[in-house]
């Protein structure tokens, strides 16, 4: 991959922490970078080609949103299944997050990982239940950590 050149590098330390909330973004940053909107927009999907950068999209905020119960459900999957079923799990429209960890014995069995949201415990709960039945005879032991506050993320950031 190749580095990226003056324009490209502005154009993600313009955009590292998200579009400018404005009607017409590109064209904002267009004038910020002394180049054409259409520029803005072909450079940034060469990124996107490229890997350099992974998408554009929005990221609701869902404690704002009502979602305070947050749950970090952790599975004990057999090995031989663990893909297949954490694509399943992965797919689920409640699931933010999914993905294979290594498991840490003997303190840690889990091996797969399944971030749910709900607006109470409860609903959290409610939702583990589905992924339990669709995990079935494959999950040996299961747990969920909740959050207990709000910690500051961020991706990668680049100074200008």
């Amino acid at each position: 991959m190749n580095a990226p050149d003056d324009i490209d590098r502005r154009l993600i330390v313009a955009t590292q922490a998200g579009l400018p909330l404005v009607p017409r973004p590109y064209d904002m940053l267009a004038g910020q970078l002394g180049v054409t909107a259409d520029e803005v927009r072909r450079r940034l999907a060469a990124m996107i080609e490229r890997g350099a950068i992974r998408r554009i999209g929005a990221v609701p905020n869902h404690y704002a949103l009502g979602y305070t119960a947050n749950g970090m459900s952790v599975w004990d999957v057999a090995d031989a299944r663990v893909d297949a079923l954490g694509e399943q799990v992965g797919a689920l429209d409640f699931v933010t997050h999914c993905y294979r960890r290594p498991r840490r014995l003997p303190l840690w069995p889990y091996n797969l990982f399944a971030m749910v949201h709900g607006k109470s415990r409860d609903e959290v709960d409610d939702k583990l239940q589905q992924i339990a039945a669709l995990l079935g005879d494959a999950c040996g032991a299961r747990d969920v950590l909740f959050s207990t506050r709000i910690l500051k993320k961020s991706g990668l950031r680049i100074s200008a």
